[in-house]
């Protein structure tokens, strides 16, 4: 599995650190010089189009909060980038939402980056159909074909 990560000079840190950690994972570093000025859109962007161009299964970012992470992969067309805080966010993301992507801030605890990560690589994606029928929704409005409103 190859997983797409990418950081901002705030969540640098534990970017290296997740690729260290995780070495059974063939992590593609996306961000591998970081500098103070950097800016968190265009990291984002890189792992979004990584992933919805197979060149990765899936994706991680790291930044500050993970909030303007999540903000910017999810206007790459084809990502559901979850922003995350828990262990069971990153299940639920996967089986619920179909999230091929997570963001989380670099203030949390860093086992518990582990864990989390841990848990989005290694939750199965099958979905139940109630789901299913949800992300579909999100799916058309995105290509601007849903007409339930």
């Amino acid at each position: 599995m190859k997983i797409a990560i990418a950081s901002d000079h705030a969540g640098e840190e534990y970017r290296k650190e997740i690729i260290k950690h995780f070495t059974d994972y063939n992590f593609i570093d996306l961000s591998p010089n970081n500098t103070k000025f950097d800016d968190y859109p265009d990291y984002a962007f890189k792992v979004g189009e990584a992933v919805v161009n197979n060149d990765a299964d899936l994706g991680v970012l790291v930044c500050g909060t993970g909030i303007g992470m999540s903000i910017a992969c999810n206007k790459v067309k084809g990502i559901r980038c979850a922003h995350i805080t828990r262990v069971i966010d990153a299940e639920k993301a996967r089986t619920h939402n179909g999230a091929n992507v997570i963001a989380f801030g670099s203030y949390l605890d860093l086992n518990l980056v582990f864990d989390m990560v841990e848990k989005f690589i290694n939750t199965n994606d099958e979905i139940e159909q109630r789901h299913i029928n949800r992300i579909n929704k999100i799916i058309k409005y995105e290509s601007g074909e849903y007409n339930e409103l």
